[in-house]
């Protein structure tokens, strides 16, 4: 938001055009205790608050629970590290937890388990953690995928310490079955002799622990599901198989379960083929995943593809060192075909209705954001660096729109990291609420009261003089000139 005061709570609602039910979206990224997960009907009330939970992402499972983490780890030693992953019932209460993962002895702490649990994670029954219909994740039973953080070094990346990204498949009871470590596989990424050397002098080092290198930083991590695909033959898209995808190196991937090999891949670049530079560069992408069955677009791949910075290449007048060498500033929604990579539809600054490339900032979040598709073709989108949620029609139409007001203690920061549409007979602790329609405000006539001005101000001969130049200077007497 450019407007350092700017209206909040829901600002668009059509109930006639929506897929409605409640929201779901941790309040503030800079994790304030006072504040946590919250829930919201279509009108912006709050139907239920969980202070204290942080969400990295919150999910909603059947029956009003939430998982989410009760902790999260000094930053001076853990990047992005939570110390435990949960599921708590209507009123709070813990009624499933896991830390088993690591056991951490940060300086000045005393020795704990942590799950070190970061961005993503995924309960059996339902691959993508949001609604799809006969896929409900399972809440007294079941496995957990869970996206994790491990420090380890591996010279063929760099000298330099990692934090690398694990993906970790526990038991209802706790128990770590199945492991898939990110860095194993560098060798199947297909990097550039240009983006090696980049990323040997520089992983992403970030300052927890003294410096680690966060070279791939995997964001987004779910199970295939059934799918058109695998059931035309294509092994590559095993219902077991998973989609995840590295926001520091534009790569999406899928890998097999049963080998751990890469088994399907864009990136890191898009200019390889002619169906590569037809999708074009994804650059600093979040929350890549299949559309399930069941949902209008199921098999395509749904992604919030940032722009920003991010990759690994050779030096460039944006990019001295070749770190984050690929740079965009504006965002797009892609819906696109796994086997041919066509764009089937898409929401970029185009379809927002702004000119590229002059206004195409206003639909842009270079990080966190998310995409969900729903029942009725609607997408529900979370431009979350500009604490924005918003739902779409197939048509690009807005018609659902929400501003975050919870800003940070820390920070002026309104960010949302994910947010999740959900049906109403998912909390049957509360009657479905009263939809009210809110019409798109008139901009032009909008105004906080006590601004509005009586009378106009005069215009003196002066001001007209250099009005009448200004014109004549940058031609907008005759035509509007690029």
């Amino acid at each position: 938001m450019s407007a350092t005061i700017f209206p909040t709570n829901v600002t668009i609602y059509d109930p006639e055009k929506c897929w409605n039910g409640y929201t779901v979206f941790q309040a503030s990224m800079q994790r304030a205790k006072d504040v946590g997960a919250v829930l919201i009907d279509m009108n912006g009330n709050i139907v239920n608050q969980w202070k204290g939970l942080d969400g990295f992402p919150n999910k909603i499972l059947p029956g009003g629970y939430v998982m989410g983490s009760t902790g999260i780890r000094n930053p001076e030693y853990g990047f992005q590290d939570m110390l435990d992953l949960v599921q708590v019932d209507w009123d709070g209460n813990v009624v499933w937890s896991f830390n088993q993962y690591e056991q951490i002895k940060d300086p000045g702490h005393k020795k704990k388990w942590m799950a070190r649990q970061h961005h993503d994670y995924q309960r059996q029954g339902n691959t993508v953690g949001y609604y799809a219909p006969d896929t409900a994740p399972m809440i007294d039973k079941g496995n957990t995928l869970i996206l994790c953080h491990k420090n380890l070094k591996n010279p063929r990346i760099s000298e330099k310490p990692l934090v690398d990204d694990t993906f970790i498949e526990i038991t209802w009871d706790g128990r770590i079955i199945w492991e898939w470590i990110c860095s194993d596989h560098f060798d199947e990424m297909g990097f550039s002799e240009e983006a090696k050397n980049a990323m040997a002098r520089n992983p992403a080092v970030k300052p927890a622990g003294g410096g680690v290198g966060d070279w791939m930083h995997i964001n987004s991590m779910s199970t295939l599901g059934p799918n058109k695909w695998f059931d035309q033959g294509d092994e590559r898209f095993h219902p077991d198989n998973i989609i995840w995808d590295g926001r520091q190196t534009n790569i999406i991937a899928i890998i097999s379960k049963d080998t751990g090999k890469i088994v399907w891949q864009v990136g890191p670049d898009y200019i390889a083929t002619a169906a590569l530079r037809r999708l074009g560069q994804i650059i600093g992408q979040h929350h890549a995943h299949m559309i399930p069955r069941g949902l209008p677009g199921e098999g395509n791949i749904l992604v919030f593809d940032n722009g920003g910075w991010a990759g690994y290449g050779a030096p460039n007048p944006g990019s001295p060192t070749g770190v984050d060498y690929a740079l965009r500033d504006y965002s797009r929604v892609l819906e696109f075909d796994p086997t041919t990579l066509e764009i089937v539809w898409q929401y970029t600054p185009t379809e927002a209705g702004y000119r590229i490339p002059y206004y195409a900032s206003r639909f842009y979040s270079g990080h966190i954001s998310s995409a969900q598709r729903m029942p009725n073709g609607n997408t529900l989108i979370t431009e979350g660096s500009q604490c924005r949620v918003f739902e779409v029609t197939p048509k690009h139409e807005i018609v659902w729109e929400y501003i975050s007001p919870y800003q940070s203690p820390t920070a002026r920061s309104n960010m949302i990291y994910r947010a999740y549409r959900l049906p109403y007979h998912w909390i049957p602790q509360v009657e479905k609420p009263e939809e009210k329609a809110i019409p798109r405000l008139d901009n032009n006539k909008f105004r906080v009261p006590g601004s509005l001005r009586k009378k106009p101000l005069k215009v003196t001969r002066f001001q007209k003089a250099q009005k009448a130049i200004y014109e004549v200077q940058h031609c907008v007497i005759a035509k509007d000139v690029d």
